[in-house]
């Protein structure tokens, strides 16, 4: 039986700059100096969360709960690389944090966008996934109204007001095909506007790479943390091309019985599992099947 490790699975440039942010304050940081805080989940696994909870770093899930902490315990907030809403930032600072941004410069280049577009009076349409953490971010940078999109079910019930201009964008993670789908509906309609694909390139590789692996193989195996909304789409498209489809957090959540016919296993993960996971997945399905 062939394992075939898919050549972009793991960590994405941005995840990589996140957790390196906070490892490498931790490393610099003198022994209790000042705490170390993130806001929100520095990236959405479980794994890499707990491990920097054991090292001290601890998560602050909202701004009412940095608020809470006193005075003097406001220490470095890392920005997670989802991003905030601009607001957060500001409000972070205002209580005495020293603030580090580490939001994903793809994410940060929507921001901007956001930003400007809003400023010349543009309504915001951000096809993504309500509640998650990214859209709930971009959308604090818009001024003007802001609609989000999250299904061609949506997109067909969409209806801006009578001369609205709109710009469209995408949350980085989502699903490329679906972008496309819903930007096809919103043109079929007529809005006025315009559209900037804010997909992120390595998101489009890692989904299309796992499009064609699932295709080839019997049985696929998809890597990374239950809230990870990357590698959920992942899951979705290879269950798409084959049945055999399973979505796993660590080696521990894996429990397959491979029939003697199988002779190809493909293996994906999210932009949000740590190498040492995969490694680990990889070679267990190769020696013990």
């Amino acid at each position: 039986m062939e394992v075939i490790l898919a050549e972009h699975a793991g960590f994405c440039f941005g995840v990589q700059r996140a957790v390196d942010t906070v490892y490498e304050q931790l490393e610099n940081r003198r022994e209790d100096e000042f705490p170390i805080y993130t806001f929100g989940s520095i990236i959405h696994n479980e794994v890499v969360v707990n491990d920097l909870q054991k090292r001290g770093v601890n998560v602050l899930s909202s701004l009412a709960e940095a608020e809470q902490i006193p005075e003097a315990e406001r220490g470095a907030v890392i920005i997670r690389s989802h991003g905030v809403e601009r607001s957060v930032s500001e409000r972070l600072k205002e209580l005495g944090y020293k603030v580090t941004d580490a939001t994903c410069p793809f994410v940060k280049r929507i921001h901007t966008i956001v930003e400007r577009e809003s400023e010349a009076g543009k309504s915001i349409v951000i096809v993504g996934n309500v509640g998650h953490p990214e859209v709930e971010g971009i959308k604090g940078w818009s001024g003007t109204k802001t609609y989000i999109i999250g299904s061609l079910e949506e997109a067909e019930k969409f209806t801006p007001e009578e001369g609205e201009e709109l710009c469209i964008v995408s949350q980085t993670t989502f699903n490329y095909k679906k972008f496309q789908d819903v930007v096809e509906i919103l043109e079929k309609k007529g809005y006025n506007g315009s559209v900037v694909n804010t997909v992120c390139n390595a998101t489009e590789v890692r989904q299309t790479e796992a499009r064609e692996l699932a295709a080839r193989v019997d049985v696929m195996i998809v890597i990374g943390g239950n809230h990870s909304s990357n590698t959920r789409k992942l899951y979705e498209i290879c269950r798409q091309e084959c049945k055999e489809t399973y979505f796993i957090q660590t080696l521990e959540d894996l429990h397959l019985r491979l029939p003697e016919t199988v002779r190809l296993v493909g293996i994906t993960a999210g932009a949000s599992t740590p190498n040492n996971i995969i490694e680990e997945v990889q070679n267990y399905v190769r020696i013990n099947f």
